[in-house]
């Protein structure tokens, strides 16, 4: 049987990305920097190992937010597209809302909920016990 390919990209489609293989995990990040990052009350990701991701296209652009943090984003469109840190030195981690078919990578955890606001039911929003 053939992996998965998962592809994605930006608003306005200057970055394009590929994904090969199914995740290493799929989860919500509560973190204040990923609110930040996104300007939602949660950010949802998918961890690939870097080695099976290609990001293509003339509009990809990275800041580090914070020590040993880099998030990826389209620098024509603003698009917030990756996360990329020390902790997880091999892999780079896409948020879900911009894969083409996102509905096919589902969180089945949460990381940092004990920043998560205090009105989001994480019970409502997919935990998985």
């Amino acid at each position: 049987m053939t992996p998965p390919v998962r592809e994605g990209g930006c608003l306005c489609g200057a970055v394009r990305f590929r994904a090969e293989g199914d995740p290493k995990w799929v989860a919500f990040c509560h973190c204040s920097s990923c609110r930040r990052h996104t300007g939602a009350p949660v950010s949802a990701y998918a961890g690939y190992e870097r080695d099976r991701v290609a990001i293509t296209g003339d509009g990809f652009t990275a800041f580090s937010s914070s020590p040993g943090v880099r998030r990826g984003f389209c620098g024509r469109c603003g698009s917030a597209l990756t996360y990329e840190g020390e902790r997880w030195p091999t892999e780079v981690h896409f948020h879900l809302g911009v894969f083409d078919h996102p509905e096919s990578v589902v969180p089945t955890g949460h990381s940092f909920i004990e920043e998560r606001l205090p009105w989001l039911d994480v019970h409502a929003a997919g935990e998985r016990s």
